[in-house]
């Protein structure tokens, strides 16, 4: 439940700042610098005089949307994979393990490192570079989950009933590894959250004048022994929501474990 209002008050904010912000998000006030919190700016004002808040609520945006296009890009292609692994076995199994094993051994950050020299930072490249991260990681669980289901009963009775793989698949195999992949995919979410804000802390990521929580954290580094509350929001904001989703997903293992249901 923690989770559920932690994680709904980020979405709140992010549909809030669509129609209205206290201030502009990139309007710059230079006579406004770096004000303490007040009436007026609730969470003060950077060194560029811009609305604390209003940026932080327009950087919601920018996570949510990082994070559900490049979750959902990783788990439709690490889907695919994971259940043609579980299918197929042999050489097609080994083959994406072993691609998969390759991805893994590149870190999201180098990967956007490597997209940025091509062709240059911005938050396309950013959900490129989390995307094909979280390929590996979906296709390593479905795979997993999908021969479990394999060796059920259920699946010889479907071979009997003359279903190919294919039908066996998307009828059986894919309803009953569901609840895995809702509970992975919300982890992967908080995952992409954190890893936007890193790479935007790099300049790899979202890039001005589109607000970004990594990216205030970076500008305030400077001014952080002059006036830390600029720190301290973006800060919280990142923690806060990570916390959320980390929570939801621990709340959805539970609901899904048999062992948790006997316990409770």
């Amino acid at each position: 439940m923690i989770g559920l209002v932690l994680t709904g008050t980020m979405i709140a904010l992010a549909l809030v700042s669509l129609v209205w912000t206290p201030h502009s998000p990139t309007e710059i006030v230079i006579a406004e610098r770096l004000k303490l919190p007040s009436a007026s700016h609730w969470f003060g004002t950077d060194q560029f005089g811009r609305d604390i808040l209003s940026m932080i609520m327009a950087g919601a945006q920018t996570s949510i949307v990082v994070g559900m296009i490049a979750v959902s890009l990783g788990a439709a292609v690490g889907i695919s994979l994971g259940l043609w692994a579980a299918a197929r076995r042999g050489w097609v199994e080994d083959m994406i393990m072993r691609l998969s094993d390759l991805n893994m051994a590149f870190p999201v950050i180098l990967i956007a490192i490597l997209l940025t020299a091509g062709w240059g930072p911005g938050i396309t490249n950013a959900i490129l570079a989390l995307g094909i991260y979280n390929i590996s990681i979906f296709a390593r669980q479905v795979r997993g989950a999908g021969i479990a289901m394999w060796e059920r009963e259920f699946v010889l009775a479907a071979r009997a009933a003359g279903k190919g793989n294919l039908a066996i698949t998307v009828e059986h195999i894919l309803p009953n590894i569901i609840s895995i992949i809702v509970v992975q995919a919300t982890i992967s979410f908080a995952i992409a959250i954190l890893a936007e804000a890193a790479l935007s802390y790099l300049g790899v990521g979202s890039q001005p004048p589109d607000a970004s929580w990594g990216r205030m954290l970076s500008e305030s580094q400077d001014y952080i022994f002059l006036t830390p509350i600029i720190a301290v929001w973006p800060g919280l904001a990142i923690v806060l929501s990570v916390l959320g989703l980390n929570l939801i997903g621990d709340g959805l293992r539970d609901l899904v474990d048999p062992r948790m249901a006997r316990r409770r």
